[in-house]
């Protein structure tokens, strides 16, 4: 038993190890999908579109084209929180995804 115990401990250690050194590029490889992604522009986009974002099934893609059809175009992202069923929290989840794009001057 106790020869057991001593080479778990060692398979452990071993691992840890050979893990250890890759575990930046893992954070880093976590970290890069938001940073070079495209975003979806919430003024533009299809269903299926809206249905890549995180939290976002068809169900609630419909409900932000439908508030899009019925309200016009988004003036900024924080206005997907006024679609029913998009609160704080999944909004947190889908900001750095997601844009309104470029807005057109006014005329005048």
């Amino acid at each position: 038993m106790q020869g057991r115990m001593q080479w778990c401990r060692y398979a452990a250690a071993v691992g840890i190890a050979v893990a250890l050194p890759f575990l930046p590029l893992a954070v880093q490889a976590a970290a890069a999908p938001a940073a070079t992604a495209e975003k979806v522009d919430v003024n533009r986009a299809t269903a299926p579109e809206l249905e890549s974002l995180p939290g976002v099934g068809p169900s609630l893609a419909q409900r932000i084209l439908d508030y899009r059809k019925e309200h016009g175009p988004f003036q900024r992202i924080e206005d997907l929180m006024n679609v029913q069923g998009i609160g704080e929290k999944n909004f947190l989840r889908i900001r750095e995804h997601v844009t309104v794009g470029e807005r057109k001057p006014d005329k005048g």
